[in-house]
C-alpha cells in the first residue's frame, strides 16, 4: 500500500485508461481527482470507484489553459498537496493529411499537447514540494509512423519529447517525469474507432501485435501506476511501450 497521504490528479480519468489508473492507486491508498467534460460520467465514475470522499471529480476541458490551472488548484484545496500528475485525457481521429483541416489539426493539438504542457505547469509547483512524479500519456504513434495518422502522431511524438525534456528540469527537484505508450486498448476510444470503420475489427487488429491480442486498460493502468509508485525511483525521463510489442516489429 502508498501511503493514503498521496494525492493524483488525473485527466480523462472518467473512462478507459484514466479510470483503469484512478482504481488502481486507489486500492493501494492514494487520494484522486479524475477530470473531463461530461458531468454525467464523472458521477458514473465516482460511482464505479465507489470510495466516498477519496475520489473526487472535477468537470473542465484540457484544452483550455484556464481550466486546466483551475483543476490543479480545486484538487489540492481539496486534498492539501499533490503527488502524481496523468495527463491521459487525449484525442483521436484518423484522417490523411490532405484530407485533414484547420480544426482537426487544433483540436488535436489542443487536447494532447497544449493539456499536456497547461496541466505540467500548473501541477509542478506543488509537486516540488512533495518530489511527486508525473505520467504522461503518449502512444505508439508517438514512437513510430502510422497510416492516417500523422498528425495525431505529431501530438503524441511532442508529447514524448516534451516528457523527456520536462524529466531534465524536474530533476534537480526530486520530481520524476515519465510517459506510457500504449498500442490499441480496448477503451470507448476503441469501440468509437471501430464504428467509423466497418472494415476494422478486433481480429484484424490482433495480427498487427505479436502478443496477438490488444491491451486491457488495467494493464496501462498499472504501468502508471508503477511509474508512479515508489518502485520506479530511479525511473524518469522514459517513454515506456506498452504495446504488446508492436514498435519491436
Amino acid at each position: 500500500m502508498e501511503s493514503a497521504q498521496k494525492t493524483v490528479f488525473i485527466s480523462g480519468g472518467t473512462s478507459g485508461i484514466g479510470l483503469a489508473a484512478a482504481e488502481i492507486l486507489l486500492e493501494r491508498g492514494w487520494t484522486v481527482a479524475v477530470s473531463g467534460r461530461s458531468a454525467e460520467r464523472g458521477k458514473a465514475a465516482l460511482d464505479y470507484l465507489n470510495v466516498g470522499s477519496r475520489a473526487v471529480y472535477m468537470s473542465g476541458d484540457v484544452g483550455n489553459d484556464e481550466d486546466c490551472r483551475r483543476m490543479i488548484g480545486e484538487t489540492v484545496r481539496q486534498f492539501g498537496r499533490l503527488d502524481g500528475l496523468v495527463t491521459s485525457a487525449g484525442y483521436y481521429e484518423e484522417c490523411l493529411l490532405e484530407y485533414t483541416d484547420d480544426e482537426q489539426v487544433r483540436k488535436m493539438f489542443a487536447v494532447n499537447v497544449y493539456g499536456t504542457i497547461s496541466l505540467c505547469r500548473y501541477a509542478l509547483p506543488y509537486l516540488k514540494k512533495t518530489c511527486g512524479s508525473i505520467v504522461t500519456v503518449s502512444s505508439d504513434a508517438g514512437l513510430q509512423g502510422n497510416v492516417a495518422c500523422s498528425v495525431y502522431g505529431a501530438t503524441k511524438g511532442a508529447v514524448v519529447a516534451f516528457t523527456k525534456s520536462l524529466a531534465l528540469e524536474a530533476a534537480p527537484h526530486q520530481v520524476r517525469v515519465n510517459c506510457v505508450c500504449p498500442g490499441d486498448v480496448e477503451t470507448p476510444l476503441l469501440e468509437k474507432q471501430l464504428q467509423g470503420d466497418p472494415s476494422l475489427t478486433i481480429e484484424s487488429m490482433k495480427e498487427q501485435y505479436p502478443l496477438y491480442r490488444l491491451a486491457k486498460p488495467q494493464e496501462v493502468g498499472k504501468a502508471i501506476a508503477f511509474l508512479l509508485s515508489d518502485d520506479a525511483s530511479f525511473i524518469t525521463a522514459a517513454a515506456l511501450p506498452v504495446d504488446g510489442g508492436l514498435t519491436s516489429w
